[in-house]
């Protein structure tokens, strides 16, 4: 049984501030320990799950973030570059789950540490009219290839947001935001062995075929993307196929979710 390993910084315990996740400041190494621990604590509660291999996706800014001497040696990594599969890179190896670490609530959700979706350009995604963020975009492109999410840890916001859009899903609750800013944050022993515990479980219910199903918006796939700036929609527009709605909405038609995710993903270069 191979699972993948989605990881991101924003909702990794103790996270509420851009300083954190950026690797032009100081703070930002800690938080690089902070997240090679929290996946360690998933690698661990997977394998005691029953997982036989574990890959992990390192889905933050450049794809460089995890310390590859301090992770469980169980582990492979991929690191770099989000392409061809973005923050799942690797989903096409033939994966059975996925689990989601450190992850945060879309753009616009309250009491939401640092919620955003994928930029600062991106106000709003819909797929088929529903809205998602981070979690339902890369969720689609592991239902593509017929792997559902099985764990997500991060705020409760970026939590309940995972069991609202794709069912039933283990949480791990690390911290609580108050604000884009604020969170009441678990001591890191405690973070690390509730990870373990969901991801041992996530693990024993799919086993067990208890798992929620892997998340496939109807095709063809309606997506819509509303921007902050209507300079950035006079940049994104240019993507063939894509149609202007009004002055901050583009809307493509996709076959699938792979080719909904790069018209996302170009969407969004185009608009920075």
């Amino acid at each position: 049984m191979k699972i993948l390993i989605a990881c991101d910084m924003e909702g990794l315990p103790g996270v509420v501030d851009w300083d954190h996740v950026s690797n032009k400041h100081p703070e930002y190494d800690r938080y690089r320990k902070i997240m090679t621990a929290s996946v360690n604590a998933v690698v661990g509660g997977a394998f005691d799950g029953g997982a036989s291999q574990v890959l992990v996706a390192d889905g933050h800014a450049n794809g460089r973030n995890l310390l590859l001497e301090e992770l469980d040696p169980r582990a492979h990594l991929n690191i770099g570059p989000d392409f061809p599969y973005g923050m799942v890179k690797g989903i096409e190896t033939g994966v059975q789950a996925v689990m989601y670490v450190g992850y945060h609530a879309r753009a616009g959700t309250m009491t939401a540490a640092l919620c955003h979706t994928w930029s600062g350009s991106i106000a709003n995604v819909w797929l088929n009219g529903t809205l998602v963020g981070e979690i339902g975009l890369n969720a689609a492109v592991c239902g593509y290839f017929n792997a559902p999410v099985i764990l997500i840890s991060g705020d409760q916001s970026a939590c309940a947001e995972a069991a609202e859009l794709l069912g039933p899903v283990e949480t791990a609750v690390v911290k609580r935001a108050y604000s884009y800013f604020g969170a009441e944050c678990l001591p890191l022993a405690d973070a690390y062995q509730l990870i373990a515990g969901a991801a041992q479980r996530a693990v024993t219910r799919l086993k067990a075929e208890d798992a929620p199903a892997p998340y496939r918006p109807a095709a063809p796939i309606t997506l819509t993307v509303e921007l902050y700036g209507v300079d950035k929609v006079d940049q994104a527009q240019i993507l063939p196929g894509v149609r202007r709605l009004d002055s901050r909405r583009l809307e493509y038609t996709a076959e699938d979710a792979i080719l909904a995710y790069r018209a996302f993903q170009t969407i969004a270069a185009l608009a920075r």
